[in-house]
């Protein structure tokens, strides 16, 4: 089974629309939708805004369902001026760019378990490969592969882009991946974060968001639908 976390509501009323067999479970008080999407059993939920919402939903998702894979898509604020409005970026890594203890001696973004410390967490290579070429052959955009930098914090400045940039060397930022990519890493479960940008440095105030939102969507089903099917 393969699941798939969604930023926007429209990506999974989207999917839903293509699922055989659907069936809606309630589960900590998320509406998980199991179904086939050509001959792969799939379940999709909308995640809500935030790192603990998307934690949370992953964990979630993991202990209910056991997916073999997780796929996490949604919009993202470009961080390099080569990334602009309608561009995507899948995921090599994905970080929490507001984890900050660096009072106590940690790198900024270092994440402290038990066993480890972690800055940088890896997207599955043979997946996001598989996701790359996929998004490469989807009209209307450029395709970038690179970190992805999440936090609780929608990030609008020019200057405060630069530096999460400068610090991590990601192209993109948005508030669940990261999340998202800490839960699956440490379940042992592979994962693919990618997505859609929707403001750049230039325009950081992006496109009519509504507008914006229905195109995106097109392009993550787009994407998510063809991978699965590679899968």
């Amino acid at each position: 089974m393969i699941g798939i976390i969604c930023a926007m509501a429209v990506e999974v009323e989207g999917l839903k629309a293509l699922m055989e067999n659907r069936q809606d479970i309630k589960y900590a008080d998320m509406t998980f939708t199991k179904g086939t999407l050509g001959n792969s059993d799939v379940v999709a939920v909308e995640c809500g805004v935030g790192k603990v919402n998307a934690a949370m939903c992953a964990q979630a998702m993991i202990d209910k369902f056991s997916p073999d894979a997780v796929i996490n898509s949604g919009v993202a604020g470009s961080l390099s001026d080569e990334v602009t409005l309608c561009d995507m970026v899948v995921g090599t890594e994905v970080l929490q760019h507001d984890m900050n203890a660096s009072a106590l001696g940690d790198p900024v973004g270092e994440i402290t378990f038990p066993d480890e410390h972690r800055t940088f967490f890896p997207c599955d290579e043979e997946i996001s490969e598989k996701l790359f070429s996929i998004c490469e052959n989807i009209d209307g955009s450029n395709t970038f592969k690179g970190r992805i930098a999440s936090g609780d914090i929608f990030v609008s400045r020019r200057s405060k882009r630069e530096i999460i940039n400068r610090r991590f060397e990601a192209l993109a930022c948005e508030m669940e991946g990261g999340a998202v990519g800490h839960v699956c890493f440490r379940n042992k479960v592979p994962f693919c974060v990618f997505r859609v940008i929707s403001d750049d440095l230039t325009n950081n105030k992006g496109m009519d968001f509504k507008e914006f939102c229905d195109a995106a969507s097109e392009k993550s089903i787009k994407a998510v639908t063809e991978l699965i099917r590679v899968l």
